[in-house]
């Protein structure tokens, strides 16, 4: 095992890997911006290094910054977390050419999940069905007039290097993708560097359902059940839950199964996420690869009993997993809540400010991951996530009225935050009933 990494992130991801190292009896290393040097985690760090000014640019997105910050430090290895470079193959090789272990898949699998169409591919090859689409890159707007024709409409242009919804076009008719080819390439050139669009069928009213994988280096892969994650504004995940309230327990299995497979198929290693939409005939349909720990994976830790972070760390250091499909139990279920510093009632305005007063609710059964504590002042340069408020219990129905007790108790002022949003959506009738999918956010009247 390492006995110093450096953490290569900000904020709530910080703190939730500090949890799991000083458990663990590895020194870490945190990185910081001059907006976060003052941030309640670094007490809790064993050095720290300021890598620049506020802006990402200047300071988390520097990989050589990172890199020396790791040798000058003593770090042996990189746990990049989510966001930032947490997916960027040349940051993972960088790490490899300068000694330090990237605990993360290989830059080659990432090069692989991060380019769409490919991804997309490589899990047809595996097993796993895909959406009805384009076979390959759109030369013109004309060729992907001739896919939609094909596969039918609605149709969704989407950018081969995005993620977070950039350079994605819903087009109703042709008239509408004409229009929008333009449009999208343009959007995805300026978000990624790269103009290239793939179509697929749009699949109205889809279920957005994921599966956790853990794979170590020497091809073997397991599954830590599957999450819903249809509660959604633009594409943005806003809550969390698992089981899925759409598949059967035989279903779930099957889902997490062939999910184990491919990872292990595409050479993956360490812990990922494999996302799927399901359709109106309840196919589950492969949309990406995150290969990286994903925001949600508490849920995924309450109901399983693993430690996720623990088995990336573990795998990242050739160690083989010691837990075997059989004997994982998954049980329970567990719904997590991201509160971000915005005003839903002001069309989810950024809320940034000083938190004035601060009391995180109690009780059984329910978990805060958090950076934040009262006198905290939110930086506006960042993502608004302040905290994630996480409820387990036996069933569902119980796990809801946790929450709903856990959002009265809660004490935060100074900053507005989605916590009444989140108040009407777990009151939702149909939310209760598990029915739900991606085009709108139950009991909230803009859709998401």
């Amino acid at each position: 095992m390492f006995r110093r990494i450096l953490i290569a992130n900000r904020g709530e991801v910080v703190a939730r890997v500090l949890r799991t190292t000083k458990r663990l009896g590895i020194e870490a290393v945190v990185v910081v911006s001059a907006a976060d040097r003052d941030a309640p985690y670094t007490r809790d760090a064993d050095a720290v290094v300021q890598l620049g000014p506020a802006p990402s640019a200047k300071s988390y997105l520097r990989p050589e910054a990172l890199i020396q910050a790791a040798r000058q430090t003593g770090a042996t290895a990189v746990h990049p977390g989510w966001g930032f470079l947490s997916e960027n193959p040349q940051f993972a090789d960088l790490c490899v050419q300068h000694g330090l272990t990237f605990i993360g898949p290989p830059a080659s699998v990432m090069r692989l999940m991060g380019r769409k169409l490919r991804a997309k591919q490589a899990a047809k090859a595996a097993g796993l069905d895909v959406i009805p689409g384009s076979d390959g890159l759109l030369r013109d707007a004309d060729e992907a007039l001739e896919v939609a024709e094909r596969v039918g409409y609605p149709v969704i242009l989407k950018a081969d290097a995005g993620g977070g919804g950039k350079g994605m076009r819903r087009c109703e008719s042709a008239g509408d993708l004409r229009e929008a080819f333009a449009l999208a390439r343009a959007e995805a050139q300026a978000a990624f560097g790269d103009p290239g669009l793939y179509l697929e069928r749009y699949l109205t009213g889809g279920r957005h359902i994921e599966v956790q994988v853990l794979a170590d280096r020497f091809g073997h892969a397991i599954h830590v059940g599957e999450r819903e994650c249809s509660v959604q504004r633009n594409h943005q995940k806003l809550l969390e839950e698992s089981p899925s309230p759409a598949l059967t327990p035989e279903e779930a299995a099957a889902a997490g199964e062939r999910a184990a497979r491919a990872a292990a198929s595409i050479g993956y290693v360490g812990a990922g996420t494999i996302e799927f939409l399901r359709d109106d005939e309840g196919v589950l349909r492969f949309m990406e690869m995150n290969a990286r720990l994903q925001v949600e994976h508490p849920i995924s830790e309450l109901r399983s009993g693993v430690d996720l972070v623990e088995q990336q760390l573990r795998v990242a250091a050739h160690q083989p997993l010691t837990i075997r499909q059989e004997d994982l139990k998954l049980a329970g279920c567990a719904i997590e809540l991201r509160l971000n510093a915005e005003d839903p009632d002001q069309g989810f305005r950024p809320s940034p400010g000083t938190i004035v007063r601060l009391a995180w609710p109690e009780g059984e059964g329910i978990r805060v991951d958090t950076h934040v504590e009262e006198g905290y002042t939110v930086p506006p340069h960042y993502d608004s996530l302040v905290a994630k408020l996480i409820a387990y219990a036996p069933d569902r129905p119980t796990a809801i009225s946790r929450l709903e007790t856990a959002l009265r108790e809660l004490e935060l002022k100074g900053i507005a935050t989605t916590a009444p949003l989140h108040q009407k959506i777990l009151a939702d009738a149909a939310f209760r009933r598990g029915d739900y999918d991606t085009r709108a956010i139950p009991g909230f009247a803009q859709e998401g």
